[in-house]
């Protein structure tokens, strides 16, 4: 047994015969085990945890900034609310806006650099932001530099974990957007805590520095999935390292024309027009709506979550902003909160939805480019909203009269509709041509 195990040893390395590689010389990416899909989820959990969440909670920041406008021989005196607000704004648009260009640093150099580098850009922001002294230094850091912070992080996250399921990619999408939700519930009471015993600007530098540690980690784990990345790698084929991060690869045109991609187009600009005005998600929901989207067809959970919550604006809030008149206020308080909790629940599920819909419609091979151009139509709705919105709200009773929001009300579910109609006109073209299936 012994001299037959000899022989063959003996016999494999006169045919020249490799040993296997020793730890560490095999660089490929690893393959999508659950363990590795457990990774994924849990790093794009936490990246969305430490970066949308926290600029989604800029209002902490701007209730402290117009209580600064009032008072002399501070950065913000004499500063108009509408001004204040536009810091926020501009991080929200720059998050969506740079997809085009982000998603060729992500393809170019690899996810997880430009996730990482994210982190330290998002944290810098703030940081600096900690030691502005004028409006427009604020704009520049906590508005421009935490926008495009954001969106290295944000955008690599959300095209990388798709790749890596099939099945579950609604659940695992649903998770991964759920950081957000959950940042959105713990960073609001936190930050008000610094900000009340240590000031805004030491809120500043302890989130920013809390971001460099927690996204580079987290960034690290974020890679393309192996499939994907020969994919990838054939797309930047020629593309030169040194001045390919200058090139704005441009949607296919043949995809633009497609009525699937202006339907898509369409409901991703509309969307961020209504998500704007209100910041309100469910943590929970947004798990179980993957969930359903991966039973039911994701277009379809698309389509009925985005109804759900153009019906619930004609319910619910509209007849709130009738108190006083033909509602009594304890009516409109109830009728208010079903709304909050029936938006929270459906409103910002297209989030998760939006990227898993992507490469059902397009295809792997067009989902980068895709995926790229449509967030830069979002973000350009996102810098659109706020102001459009803020027009719909006369006076500056607007906080505090209920009747003020009746316009901006109508027009969120005017937009809600057409969104709706929108995904239903995506879900109709992504069967066509196709053996009809209900589950899409």
């Amino acid at each position: 047994m012994g001299d037959d195990a000899a022989s063959s040893a003996e016999g494999e390395g006169k045919h020249g015969a490799q040993p296997s590689p020793l730890a560490g010389e095999d660089d490929s990416p690893p393959k999508p085990t659950k363990l590795r899909q457990a990774f994924i989820v849990a790093a794009g959990f936490m990246t969305m945890f430490m970066t949308c969440a926290i600029i989604f909670t800029y209002g902490v920041y701007q209730a402290i900034y117009e209580e600064m406008a009032k008072e002399p021989n501070t950065p913000f005196t004499g500063t108009s609310s509408s001004v204040i607000s536009l810091i926020g704004t501009l991080s929200i648009a720059i998050m969506s806006m740079g997809g085009p260009c982000i998603m060729t640093w992500a393809k170019l150099y690899g996810p997880q650099r430009v996730i990482m580098s994210g982190g330290v850009v998002f944290g810098l922001g703030c940081i600096l932001a900690s030691l502005s002294q004028y409006v427009w230094e604020f704009a520049l850091t906590q508005g421009l530099l935490v926008g495009l912070g954001t969106c290295m992080a944000y955008v690599p996250t959300m095209s990388v974990a798709p790749t890596w399921f099939d099945k579950r990619r609604g659940l695992a999408m649903g998770i991964v957007i759920s950081g957000s939700a959950c940042g959105g519930m713990i960073w609001p009471p936190v930050l008000r805590a610094i900000t009340s015993h240590l000031g805004f600007r030491n809120a500043l530098r302890i989130s920013g520095c809390l971001v460099i540690l927690f996204v580079p980690l987290s960034g690290y784990t974020l890679i393309w999935e192996p499939n994907f990345k020969a994919k990838v790698r054939g797309q930047m084929v020629g593309l030169s390292k040194t001045t390919g991060w200058m090139k704005v690869p441009l949607v296919n045109w043949e995809v633009a024309k497609t009525k699937k991609f202006v339907a898509q187009a369409l409901g991703a600009t509309m969307a961020d027009n209504f998500i704007t005005i209100s910041n309100a998600a469910n943590f929970v929901s947004r798990i179980v709506i993957g969930y359903a989207a991966d039973k039911l067809g994701r277009l379809n959970v698309l389509f009925l979550t985005t109804i759900i919550s153009s019906v619930s604006v004609f319910a619910f809030w509209l007849p709130a902003t009738f108190a006083g008149d033909t509602v009594s206020y304890n009516a409109a308080d109830v009728l208010f909160i079903l709304f909050a909790i029936l938006y929270g629940c459906f409103g910002s599920a297209y989030i998760s939805l939006f990227p898993t819909s992507l490469i059902e419609l397009f295809g792997v091979q067009q989902f980068t480019s895709v995926n790229g151009a449509l967030y830069l139509i979002r973000g350009i709705g996102a810098l659109l909203g706020t102001p459009l919105t803020g027009l719909l709200l006369p006076g500056q009773s607007a906080l505090s009269a209920p009747s003020n929001y009746r316009r901006a009300t109508i027009t969120t579910g005017i937009l809600l509709f057409a969104a709706s109609m929108a995904t239903l006109w995506v879900r109709i073209e992504g069967s066509a041509g196709k053996t009809w299936t209900w589950k899409l």
